[in-house]
């Protein structure tokens, strides 16, 4: 019989050494294992049944409001990635391309998509030709390639899932309006599936997207006081449009160009959770993405009737709706809390031969490692539970990152701030040269704009503020 603490012993201190946790983490509950290309993971059933969660909720918001789904091809011509200069200049150190196929070298190389932007670019240039046609907004779920020197699974890796989101509109104001709707949808999906806090905002021009008149940010703050970057919006304006040749004819009769925006988020999504929620003993994973909300364990399972019972109670709560694993393997009881625990299921339900007499079920929440008691077969109180657990981790969450979000009016506690672990609101002048002079001086970048400006003077040069920003290290 395995000893209560096994596991927990196969994972490194989530407090003394934070990056060895996550790297035990993700690959002992068999959510990835590296890919045999140096910078590439390869995401286990456990972990895409999390993505799929997580794009089945965002898909669902997306058609809502609106947008549909569409596939575009892999494989981008060289020469388009080279019709709008800052976007090339962007990219280029990041790009893989293709320059033989078929056993010959190709006429033109073929950058494998870091992006789609150019190439659903060139087919709205195709498809749009007169005002009726717009808006058009489509997403397409897929994977894309960066050539990442440094990489760690879900965070940063040469290869990840993603959906870019593209629109064109006739407007300036649909598409700047479209690109803030989309940054509240995230903000709201972060919040109401993931149980996340993020602060949402305008990147610097030093940060934004390469191309992009205007990048806005979800930033969220990790176990250790990084900051991860979890989705962006941008506006193009009309840099894509006019490389592209995405014009229409307006009501006017006049020729005119489209004005454009993106949007995306990725399987760094998932180490956003991992590292937002996990503890000591593992993974703690948000009901609405983990891939059983529910484990029942049976205890005394040779007695007679129990696992008859745990197999009913599955039955009725999956017919609520509730993804349910009935754990009846020969392994003791003990090692399969240890394993589930680590491998974050919200709720455990223990069933044995006392429970079924006193008709009761023995639940464990796993974000707060407590035990009670449910009437036996009970789904609401499964998704009264769930539904509370979901408050909990949001609200911890959101006090972690209140009580480590600090102001700094100097670079000094600007960087006392960072070295403890903290967000810093610091006020900014605009100057490239000031927060080149942040990153040199505290490691820490500019995460995203406060929607207010709030400080008085910039915290590198004294002069007056033009915005106020958080810094951060970030991953």
């Amino acid at each position: 019989m395995a000893k209560k603490d096994d596991f927990v012993t196969k994972i490194a201190d989530i407090e003394t050494d934070f990056p060895q946790w996550y790297t035990d983490v993700v690959i002992k509950t068999k959510l990835v294992d590296y890919g045999p290309v140096k910078g590439t993971m390869v995401i286990r059933p456990y972990g895409y049944a999390i993505w799929e969660n997580i794009q089945r909720e965002m898909d669902a918001r997306f058609k809502a409001a609106g947008v549909e789904n569409a596939y575009f091809p892999l494989l981008i011509p060289m020469s388009f990635m080279t019709k709008e200069a800052e976007h090339v200049e962007g990219f280029a150190p990041e790009v893989a391309v293709v320059t033989h196929a078929g056993g010959g070298k190709l006429d033109e190389p073929l950058v494998v998509r870091p992006t789609s932007e150019t190439i659903i670019g060139h087919m709205y240039g195709k498809w749009v030709e007169s005002w009726r046609d717009l808006p058009l907004r489509e997403n397409q779920w897929c994977n894309v390639m960066r050539w990442e020197k440094t990489t760690r699974p879900f965070l940063r890796t040469s290869e990840f899932l993603w959906q870019e989101g593209h629109s064109v509109y006739a407007s300036a104001e649909e598409a700047e309006s479209e690109t803030l709707s989309m940054l509240a949808l995230y903000e709201a999906f972060a919040k109401d599936v993931l149980c996340m806090p993020v602060l949402c905002g305008r990147k610097t021009e030093k940060e934004k997207f390469a191309g992009a008149v205007a990048t806005y940010g979800m930033e969220a703050m990790m176990h250790d006081g990084k900051s991860l970057q979890s989705g962006t919006t941008h506006y193009m304006g009309q840099n894509f449009a006019k490389a592209f040749g995405v014009q229409f004819t307006d009501k006017d009769g006049a020729l005119k160009y489209g004005y454009t925006m993106s949007y995306g988020v990725s399987t760094r999504l998932i180490g956003a959770i991992i590292m937002t929620h996990g503890d000591s003993r593992g993974l703690v994973l948000p009901p609405p993405v983990a891939p059983f909300e529910v484990v029942i364990v049976p205890i005394a399972m040779k007695k007679e009737g129990v696992v008859e019972a745990c197999h009913a109670l599955k039955s009725t709560l999956e017919n609520a709706g509730i993804r349910v694993k009935l754990d009846d393997t020969d392994n003791s009881p003990g090692w399969k809390f240890n394993e589930w625990e680590m491998k974050g299921v919200p709720l455990r339900i223990e069933l044995g031969p006392r429970d079924i007499e006193a008709g009761t079920m023995t639940v464990f929440t796993r974000d707060n490692c407590e035990k009670g008691e449910l009437p036996l077969g009970d789904a609401g109180a499964v998704w009264a539970a769930l539904k509370a657990m979901c408050t909990r981790m949001y609200d911890r969450a959101s006090e972690r990152m209140r009580q480590r979000i600090v102001n700094a009016a100097s670079l000094e506690e600007l960087l006392t701030g960072v070295n403890g672990g903290n967000f810093v609101r610091a006020g900014w002048c605009g100057d490239r040269a000031c927060e080149d002079r942040v990153k040199e001086f505290a490691q820490a970048t500019a995460r995203v704009m406060d929607k207010t400006n709030t400080a008085a003077m910039c915290v590198c040069c004294g002069k007056e503020a033009k915005h106020t920003v958080f810094f951060a290290r970030a991953y």
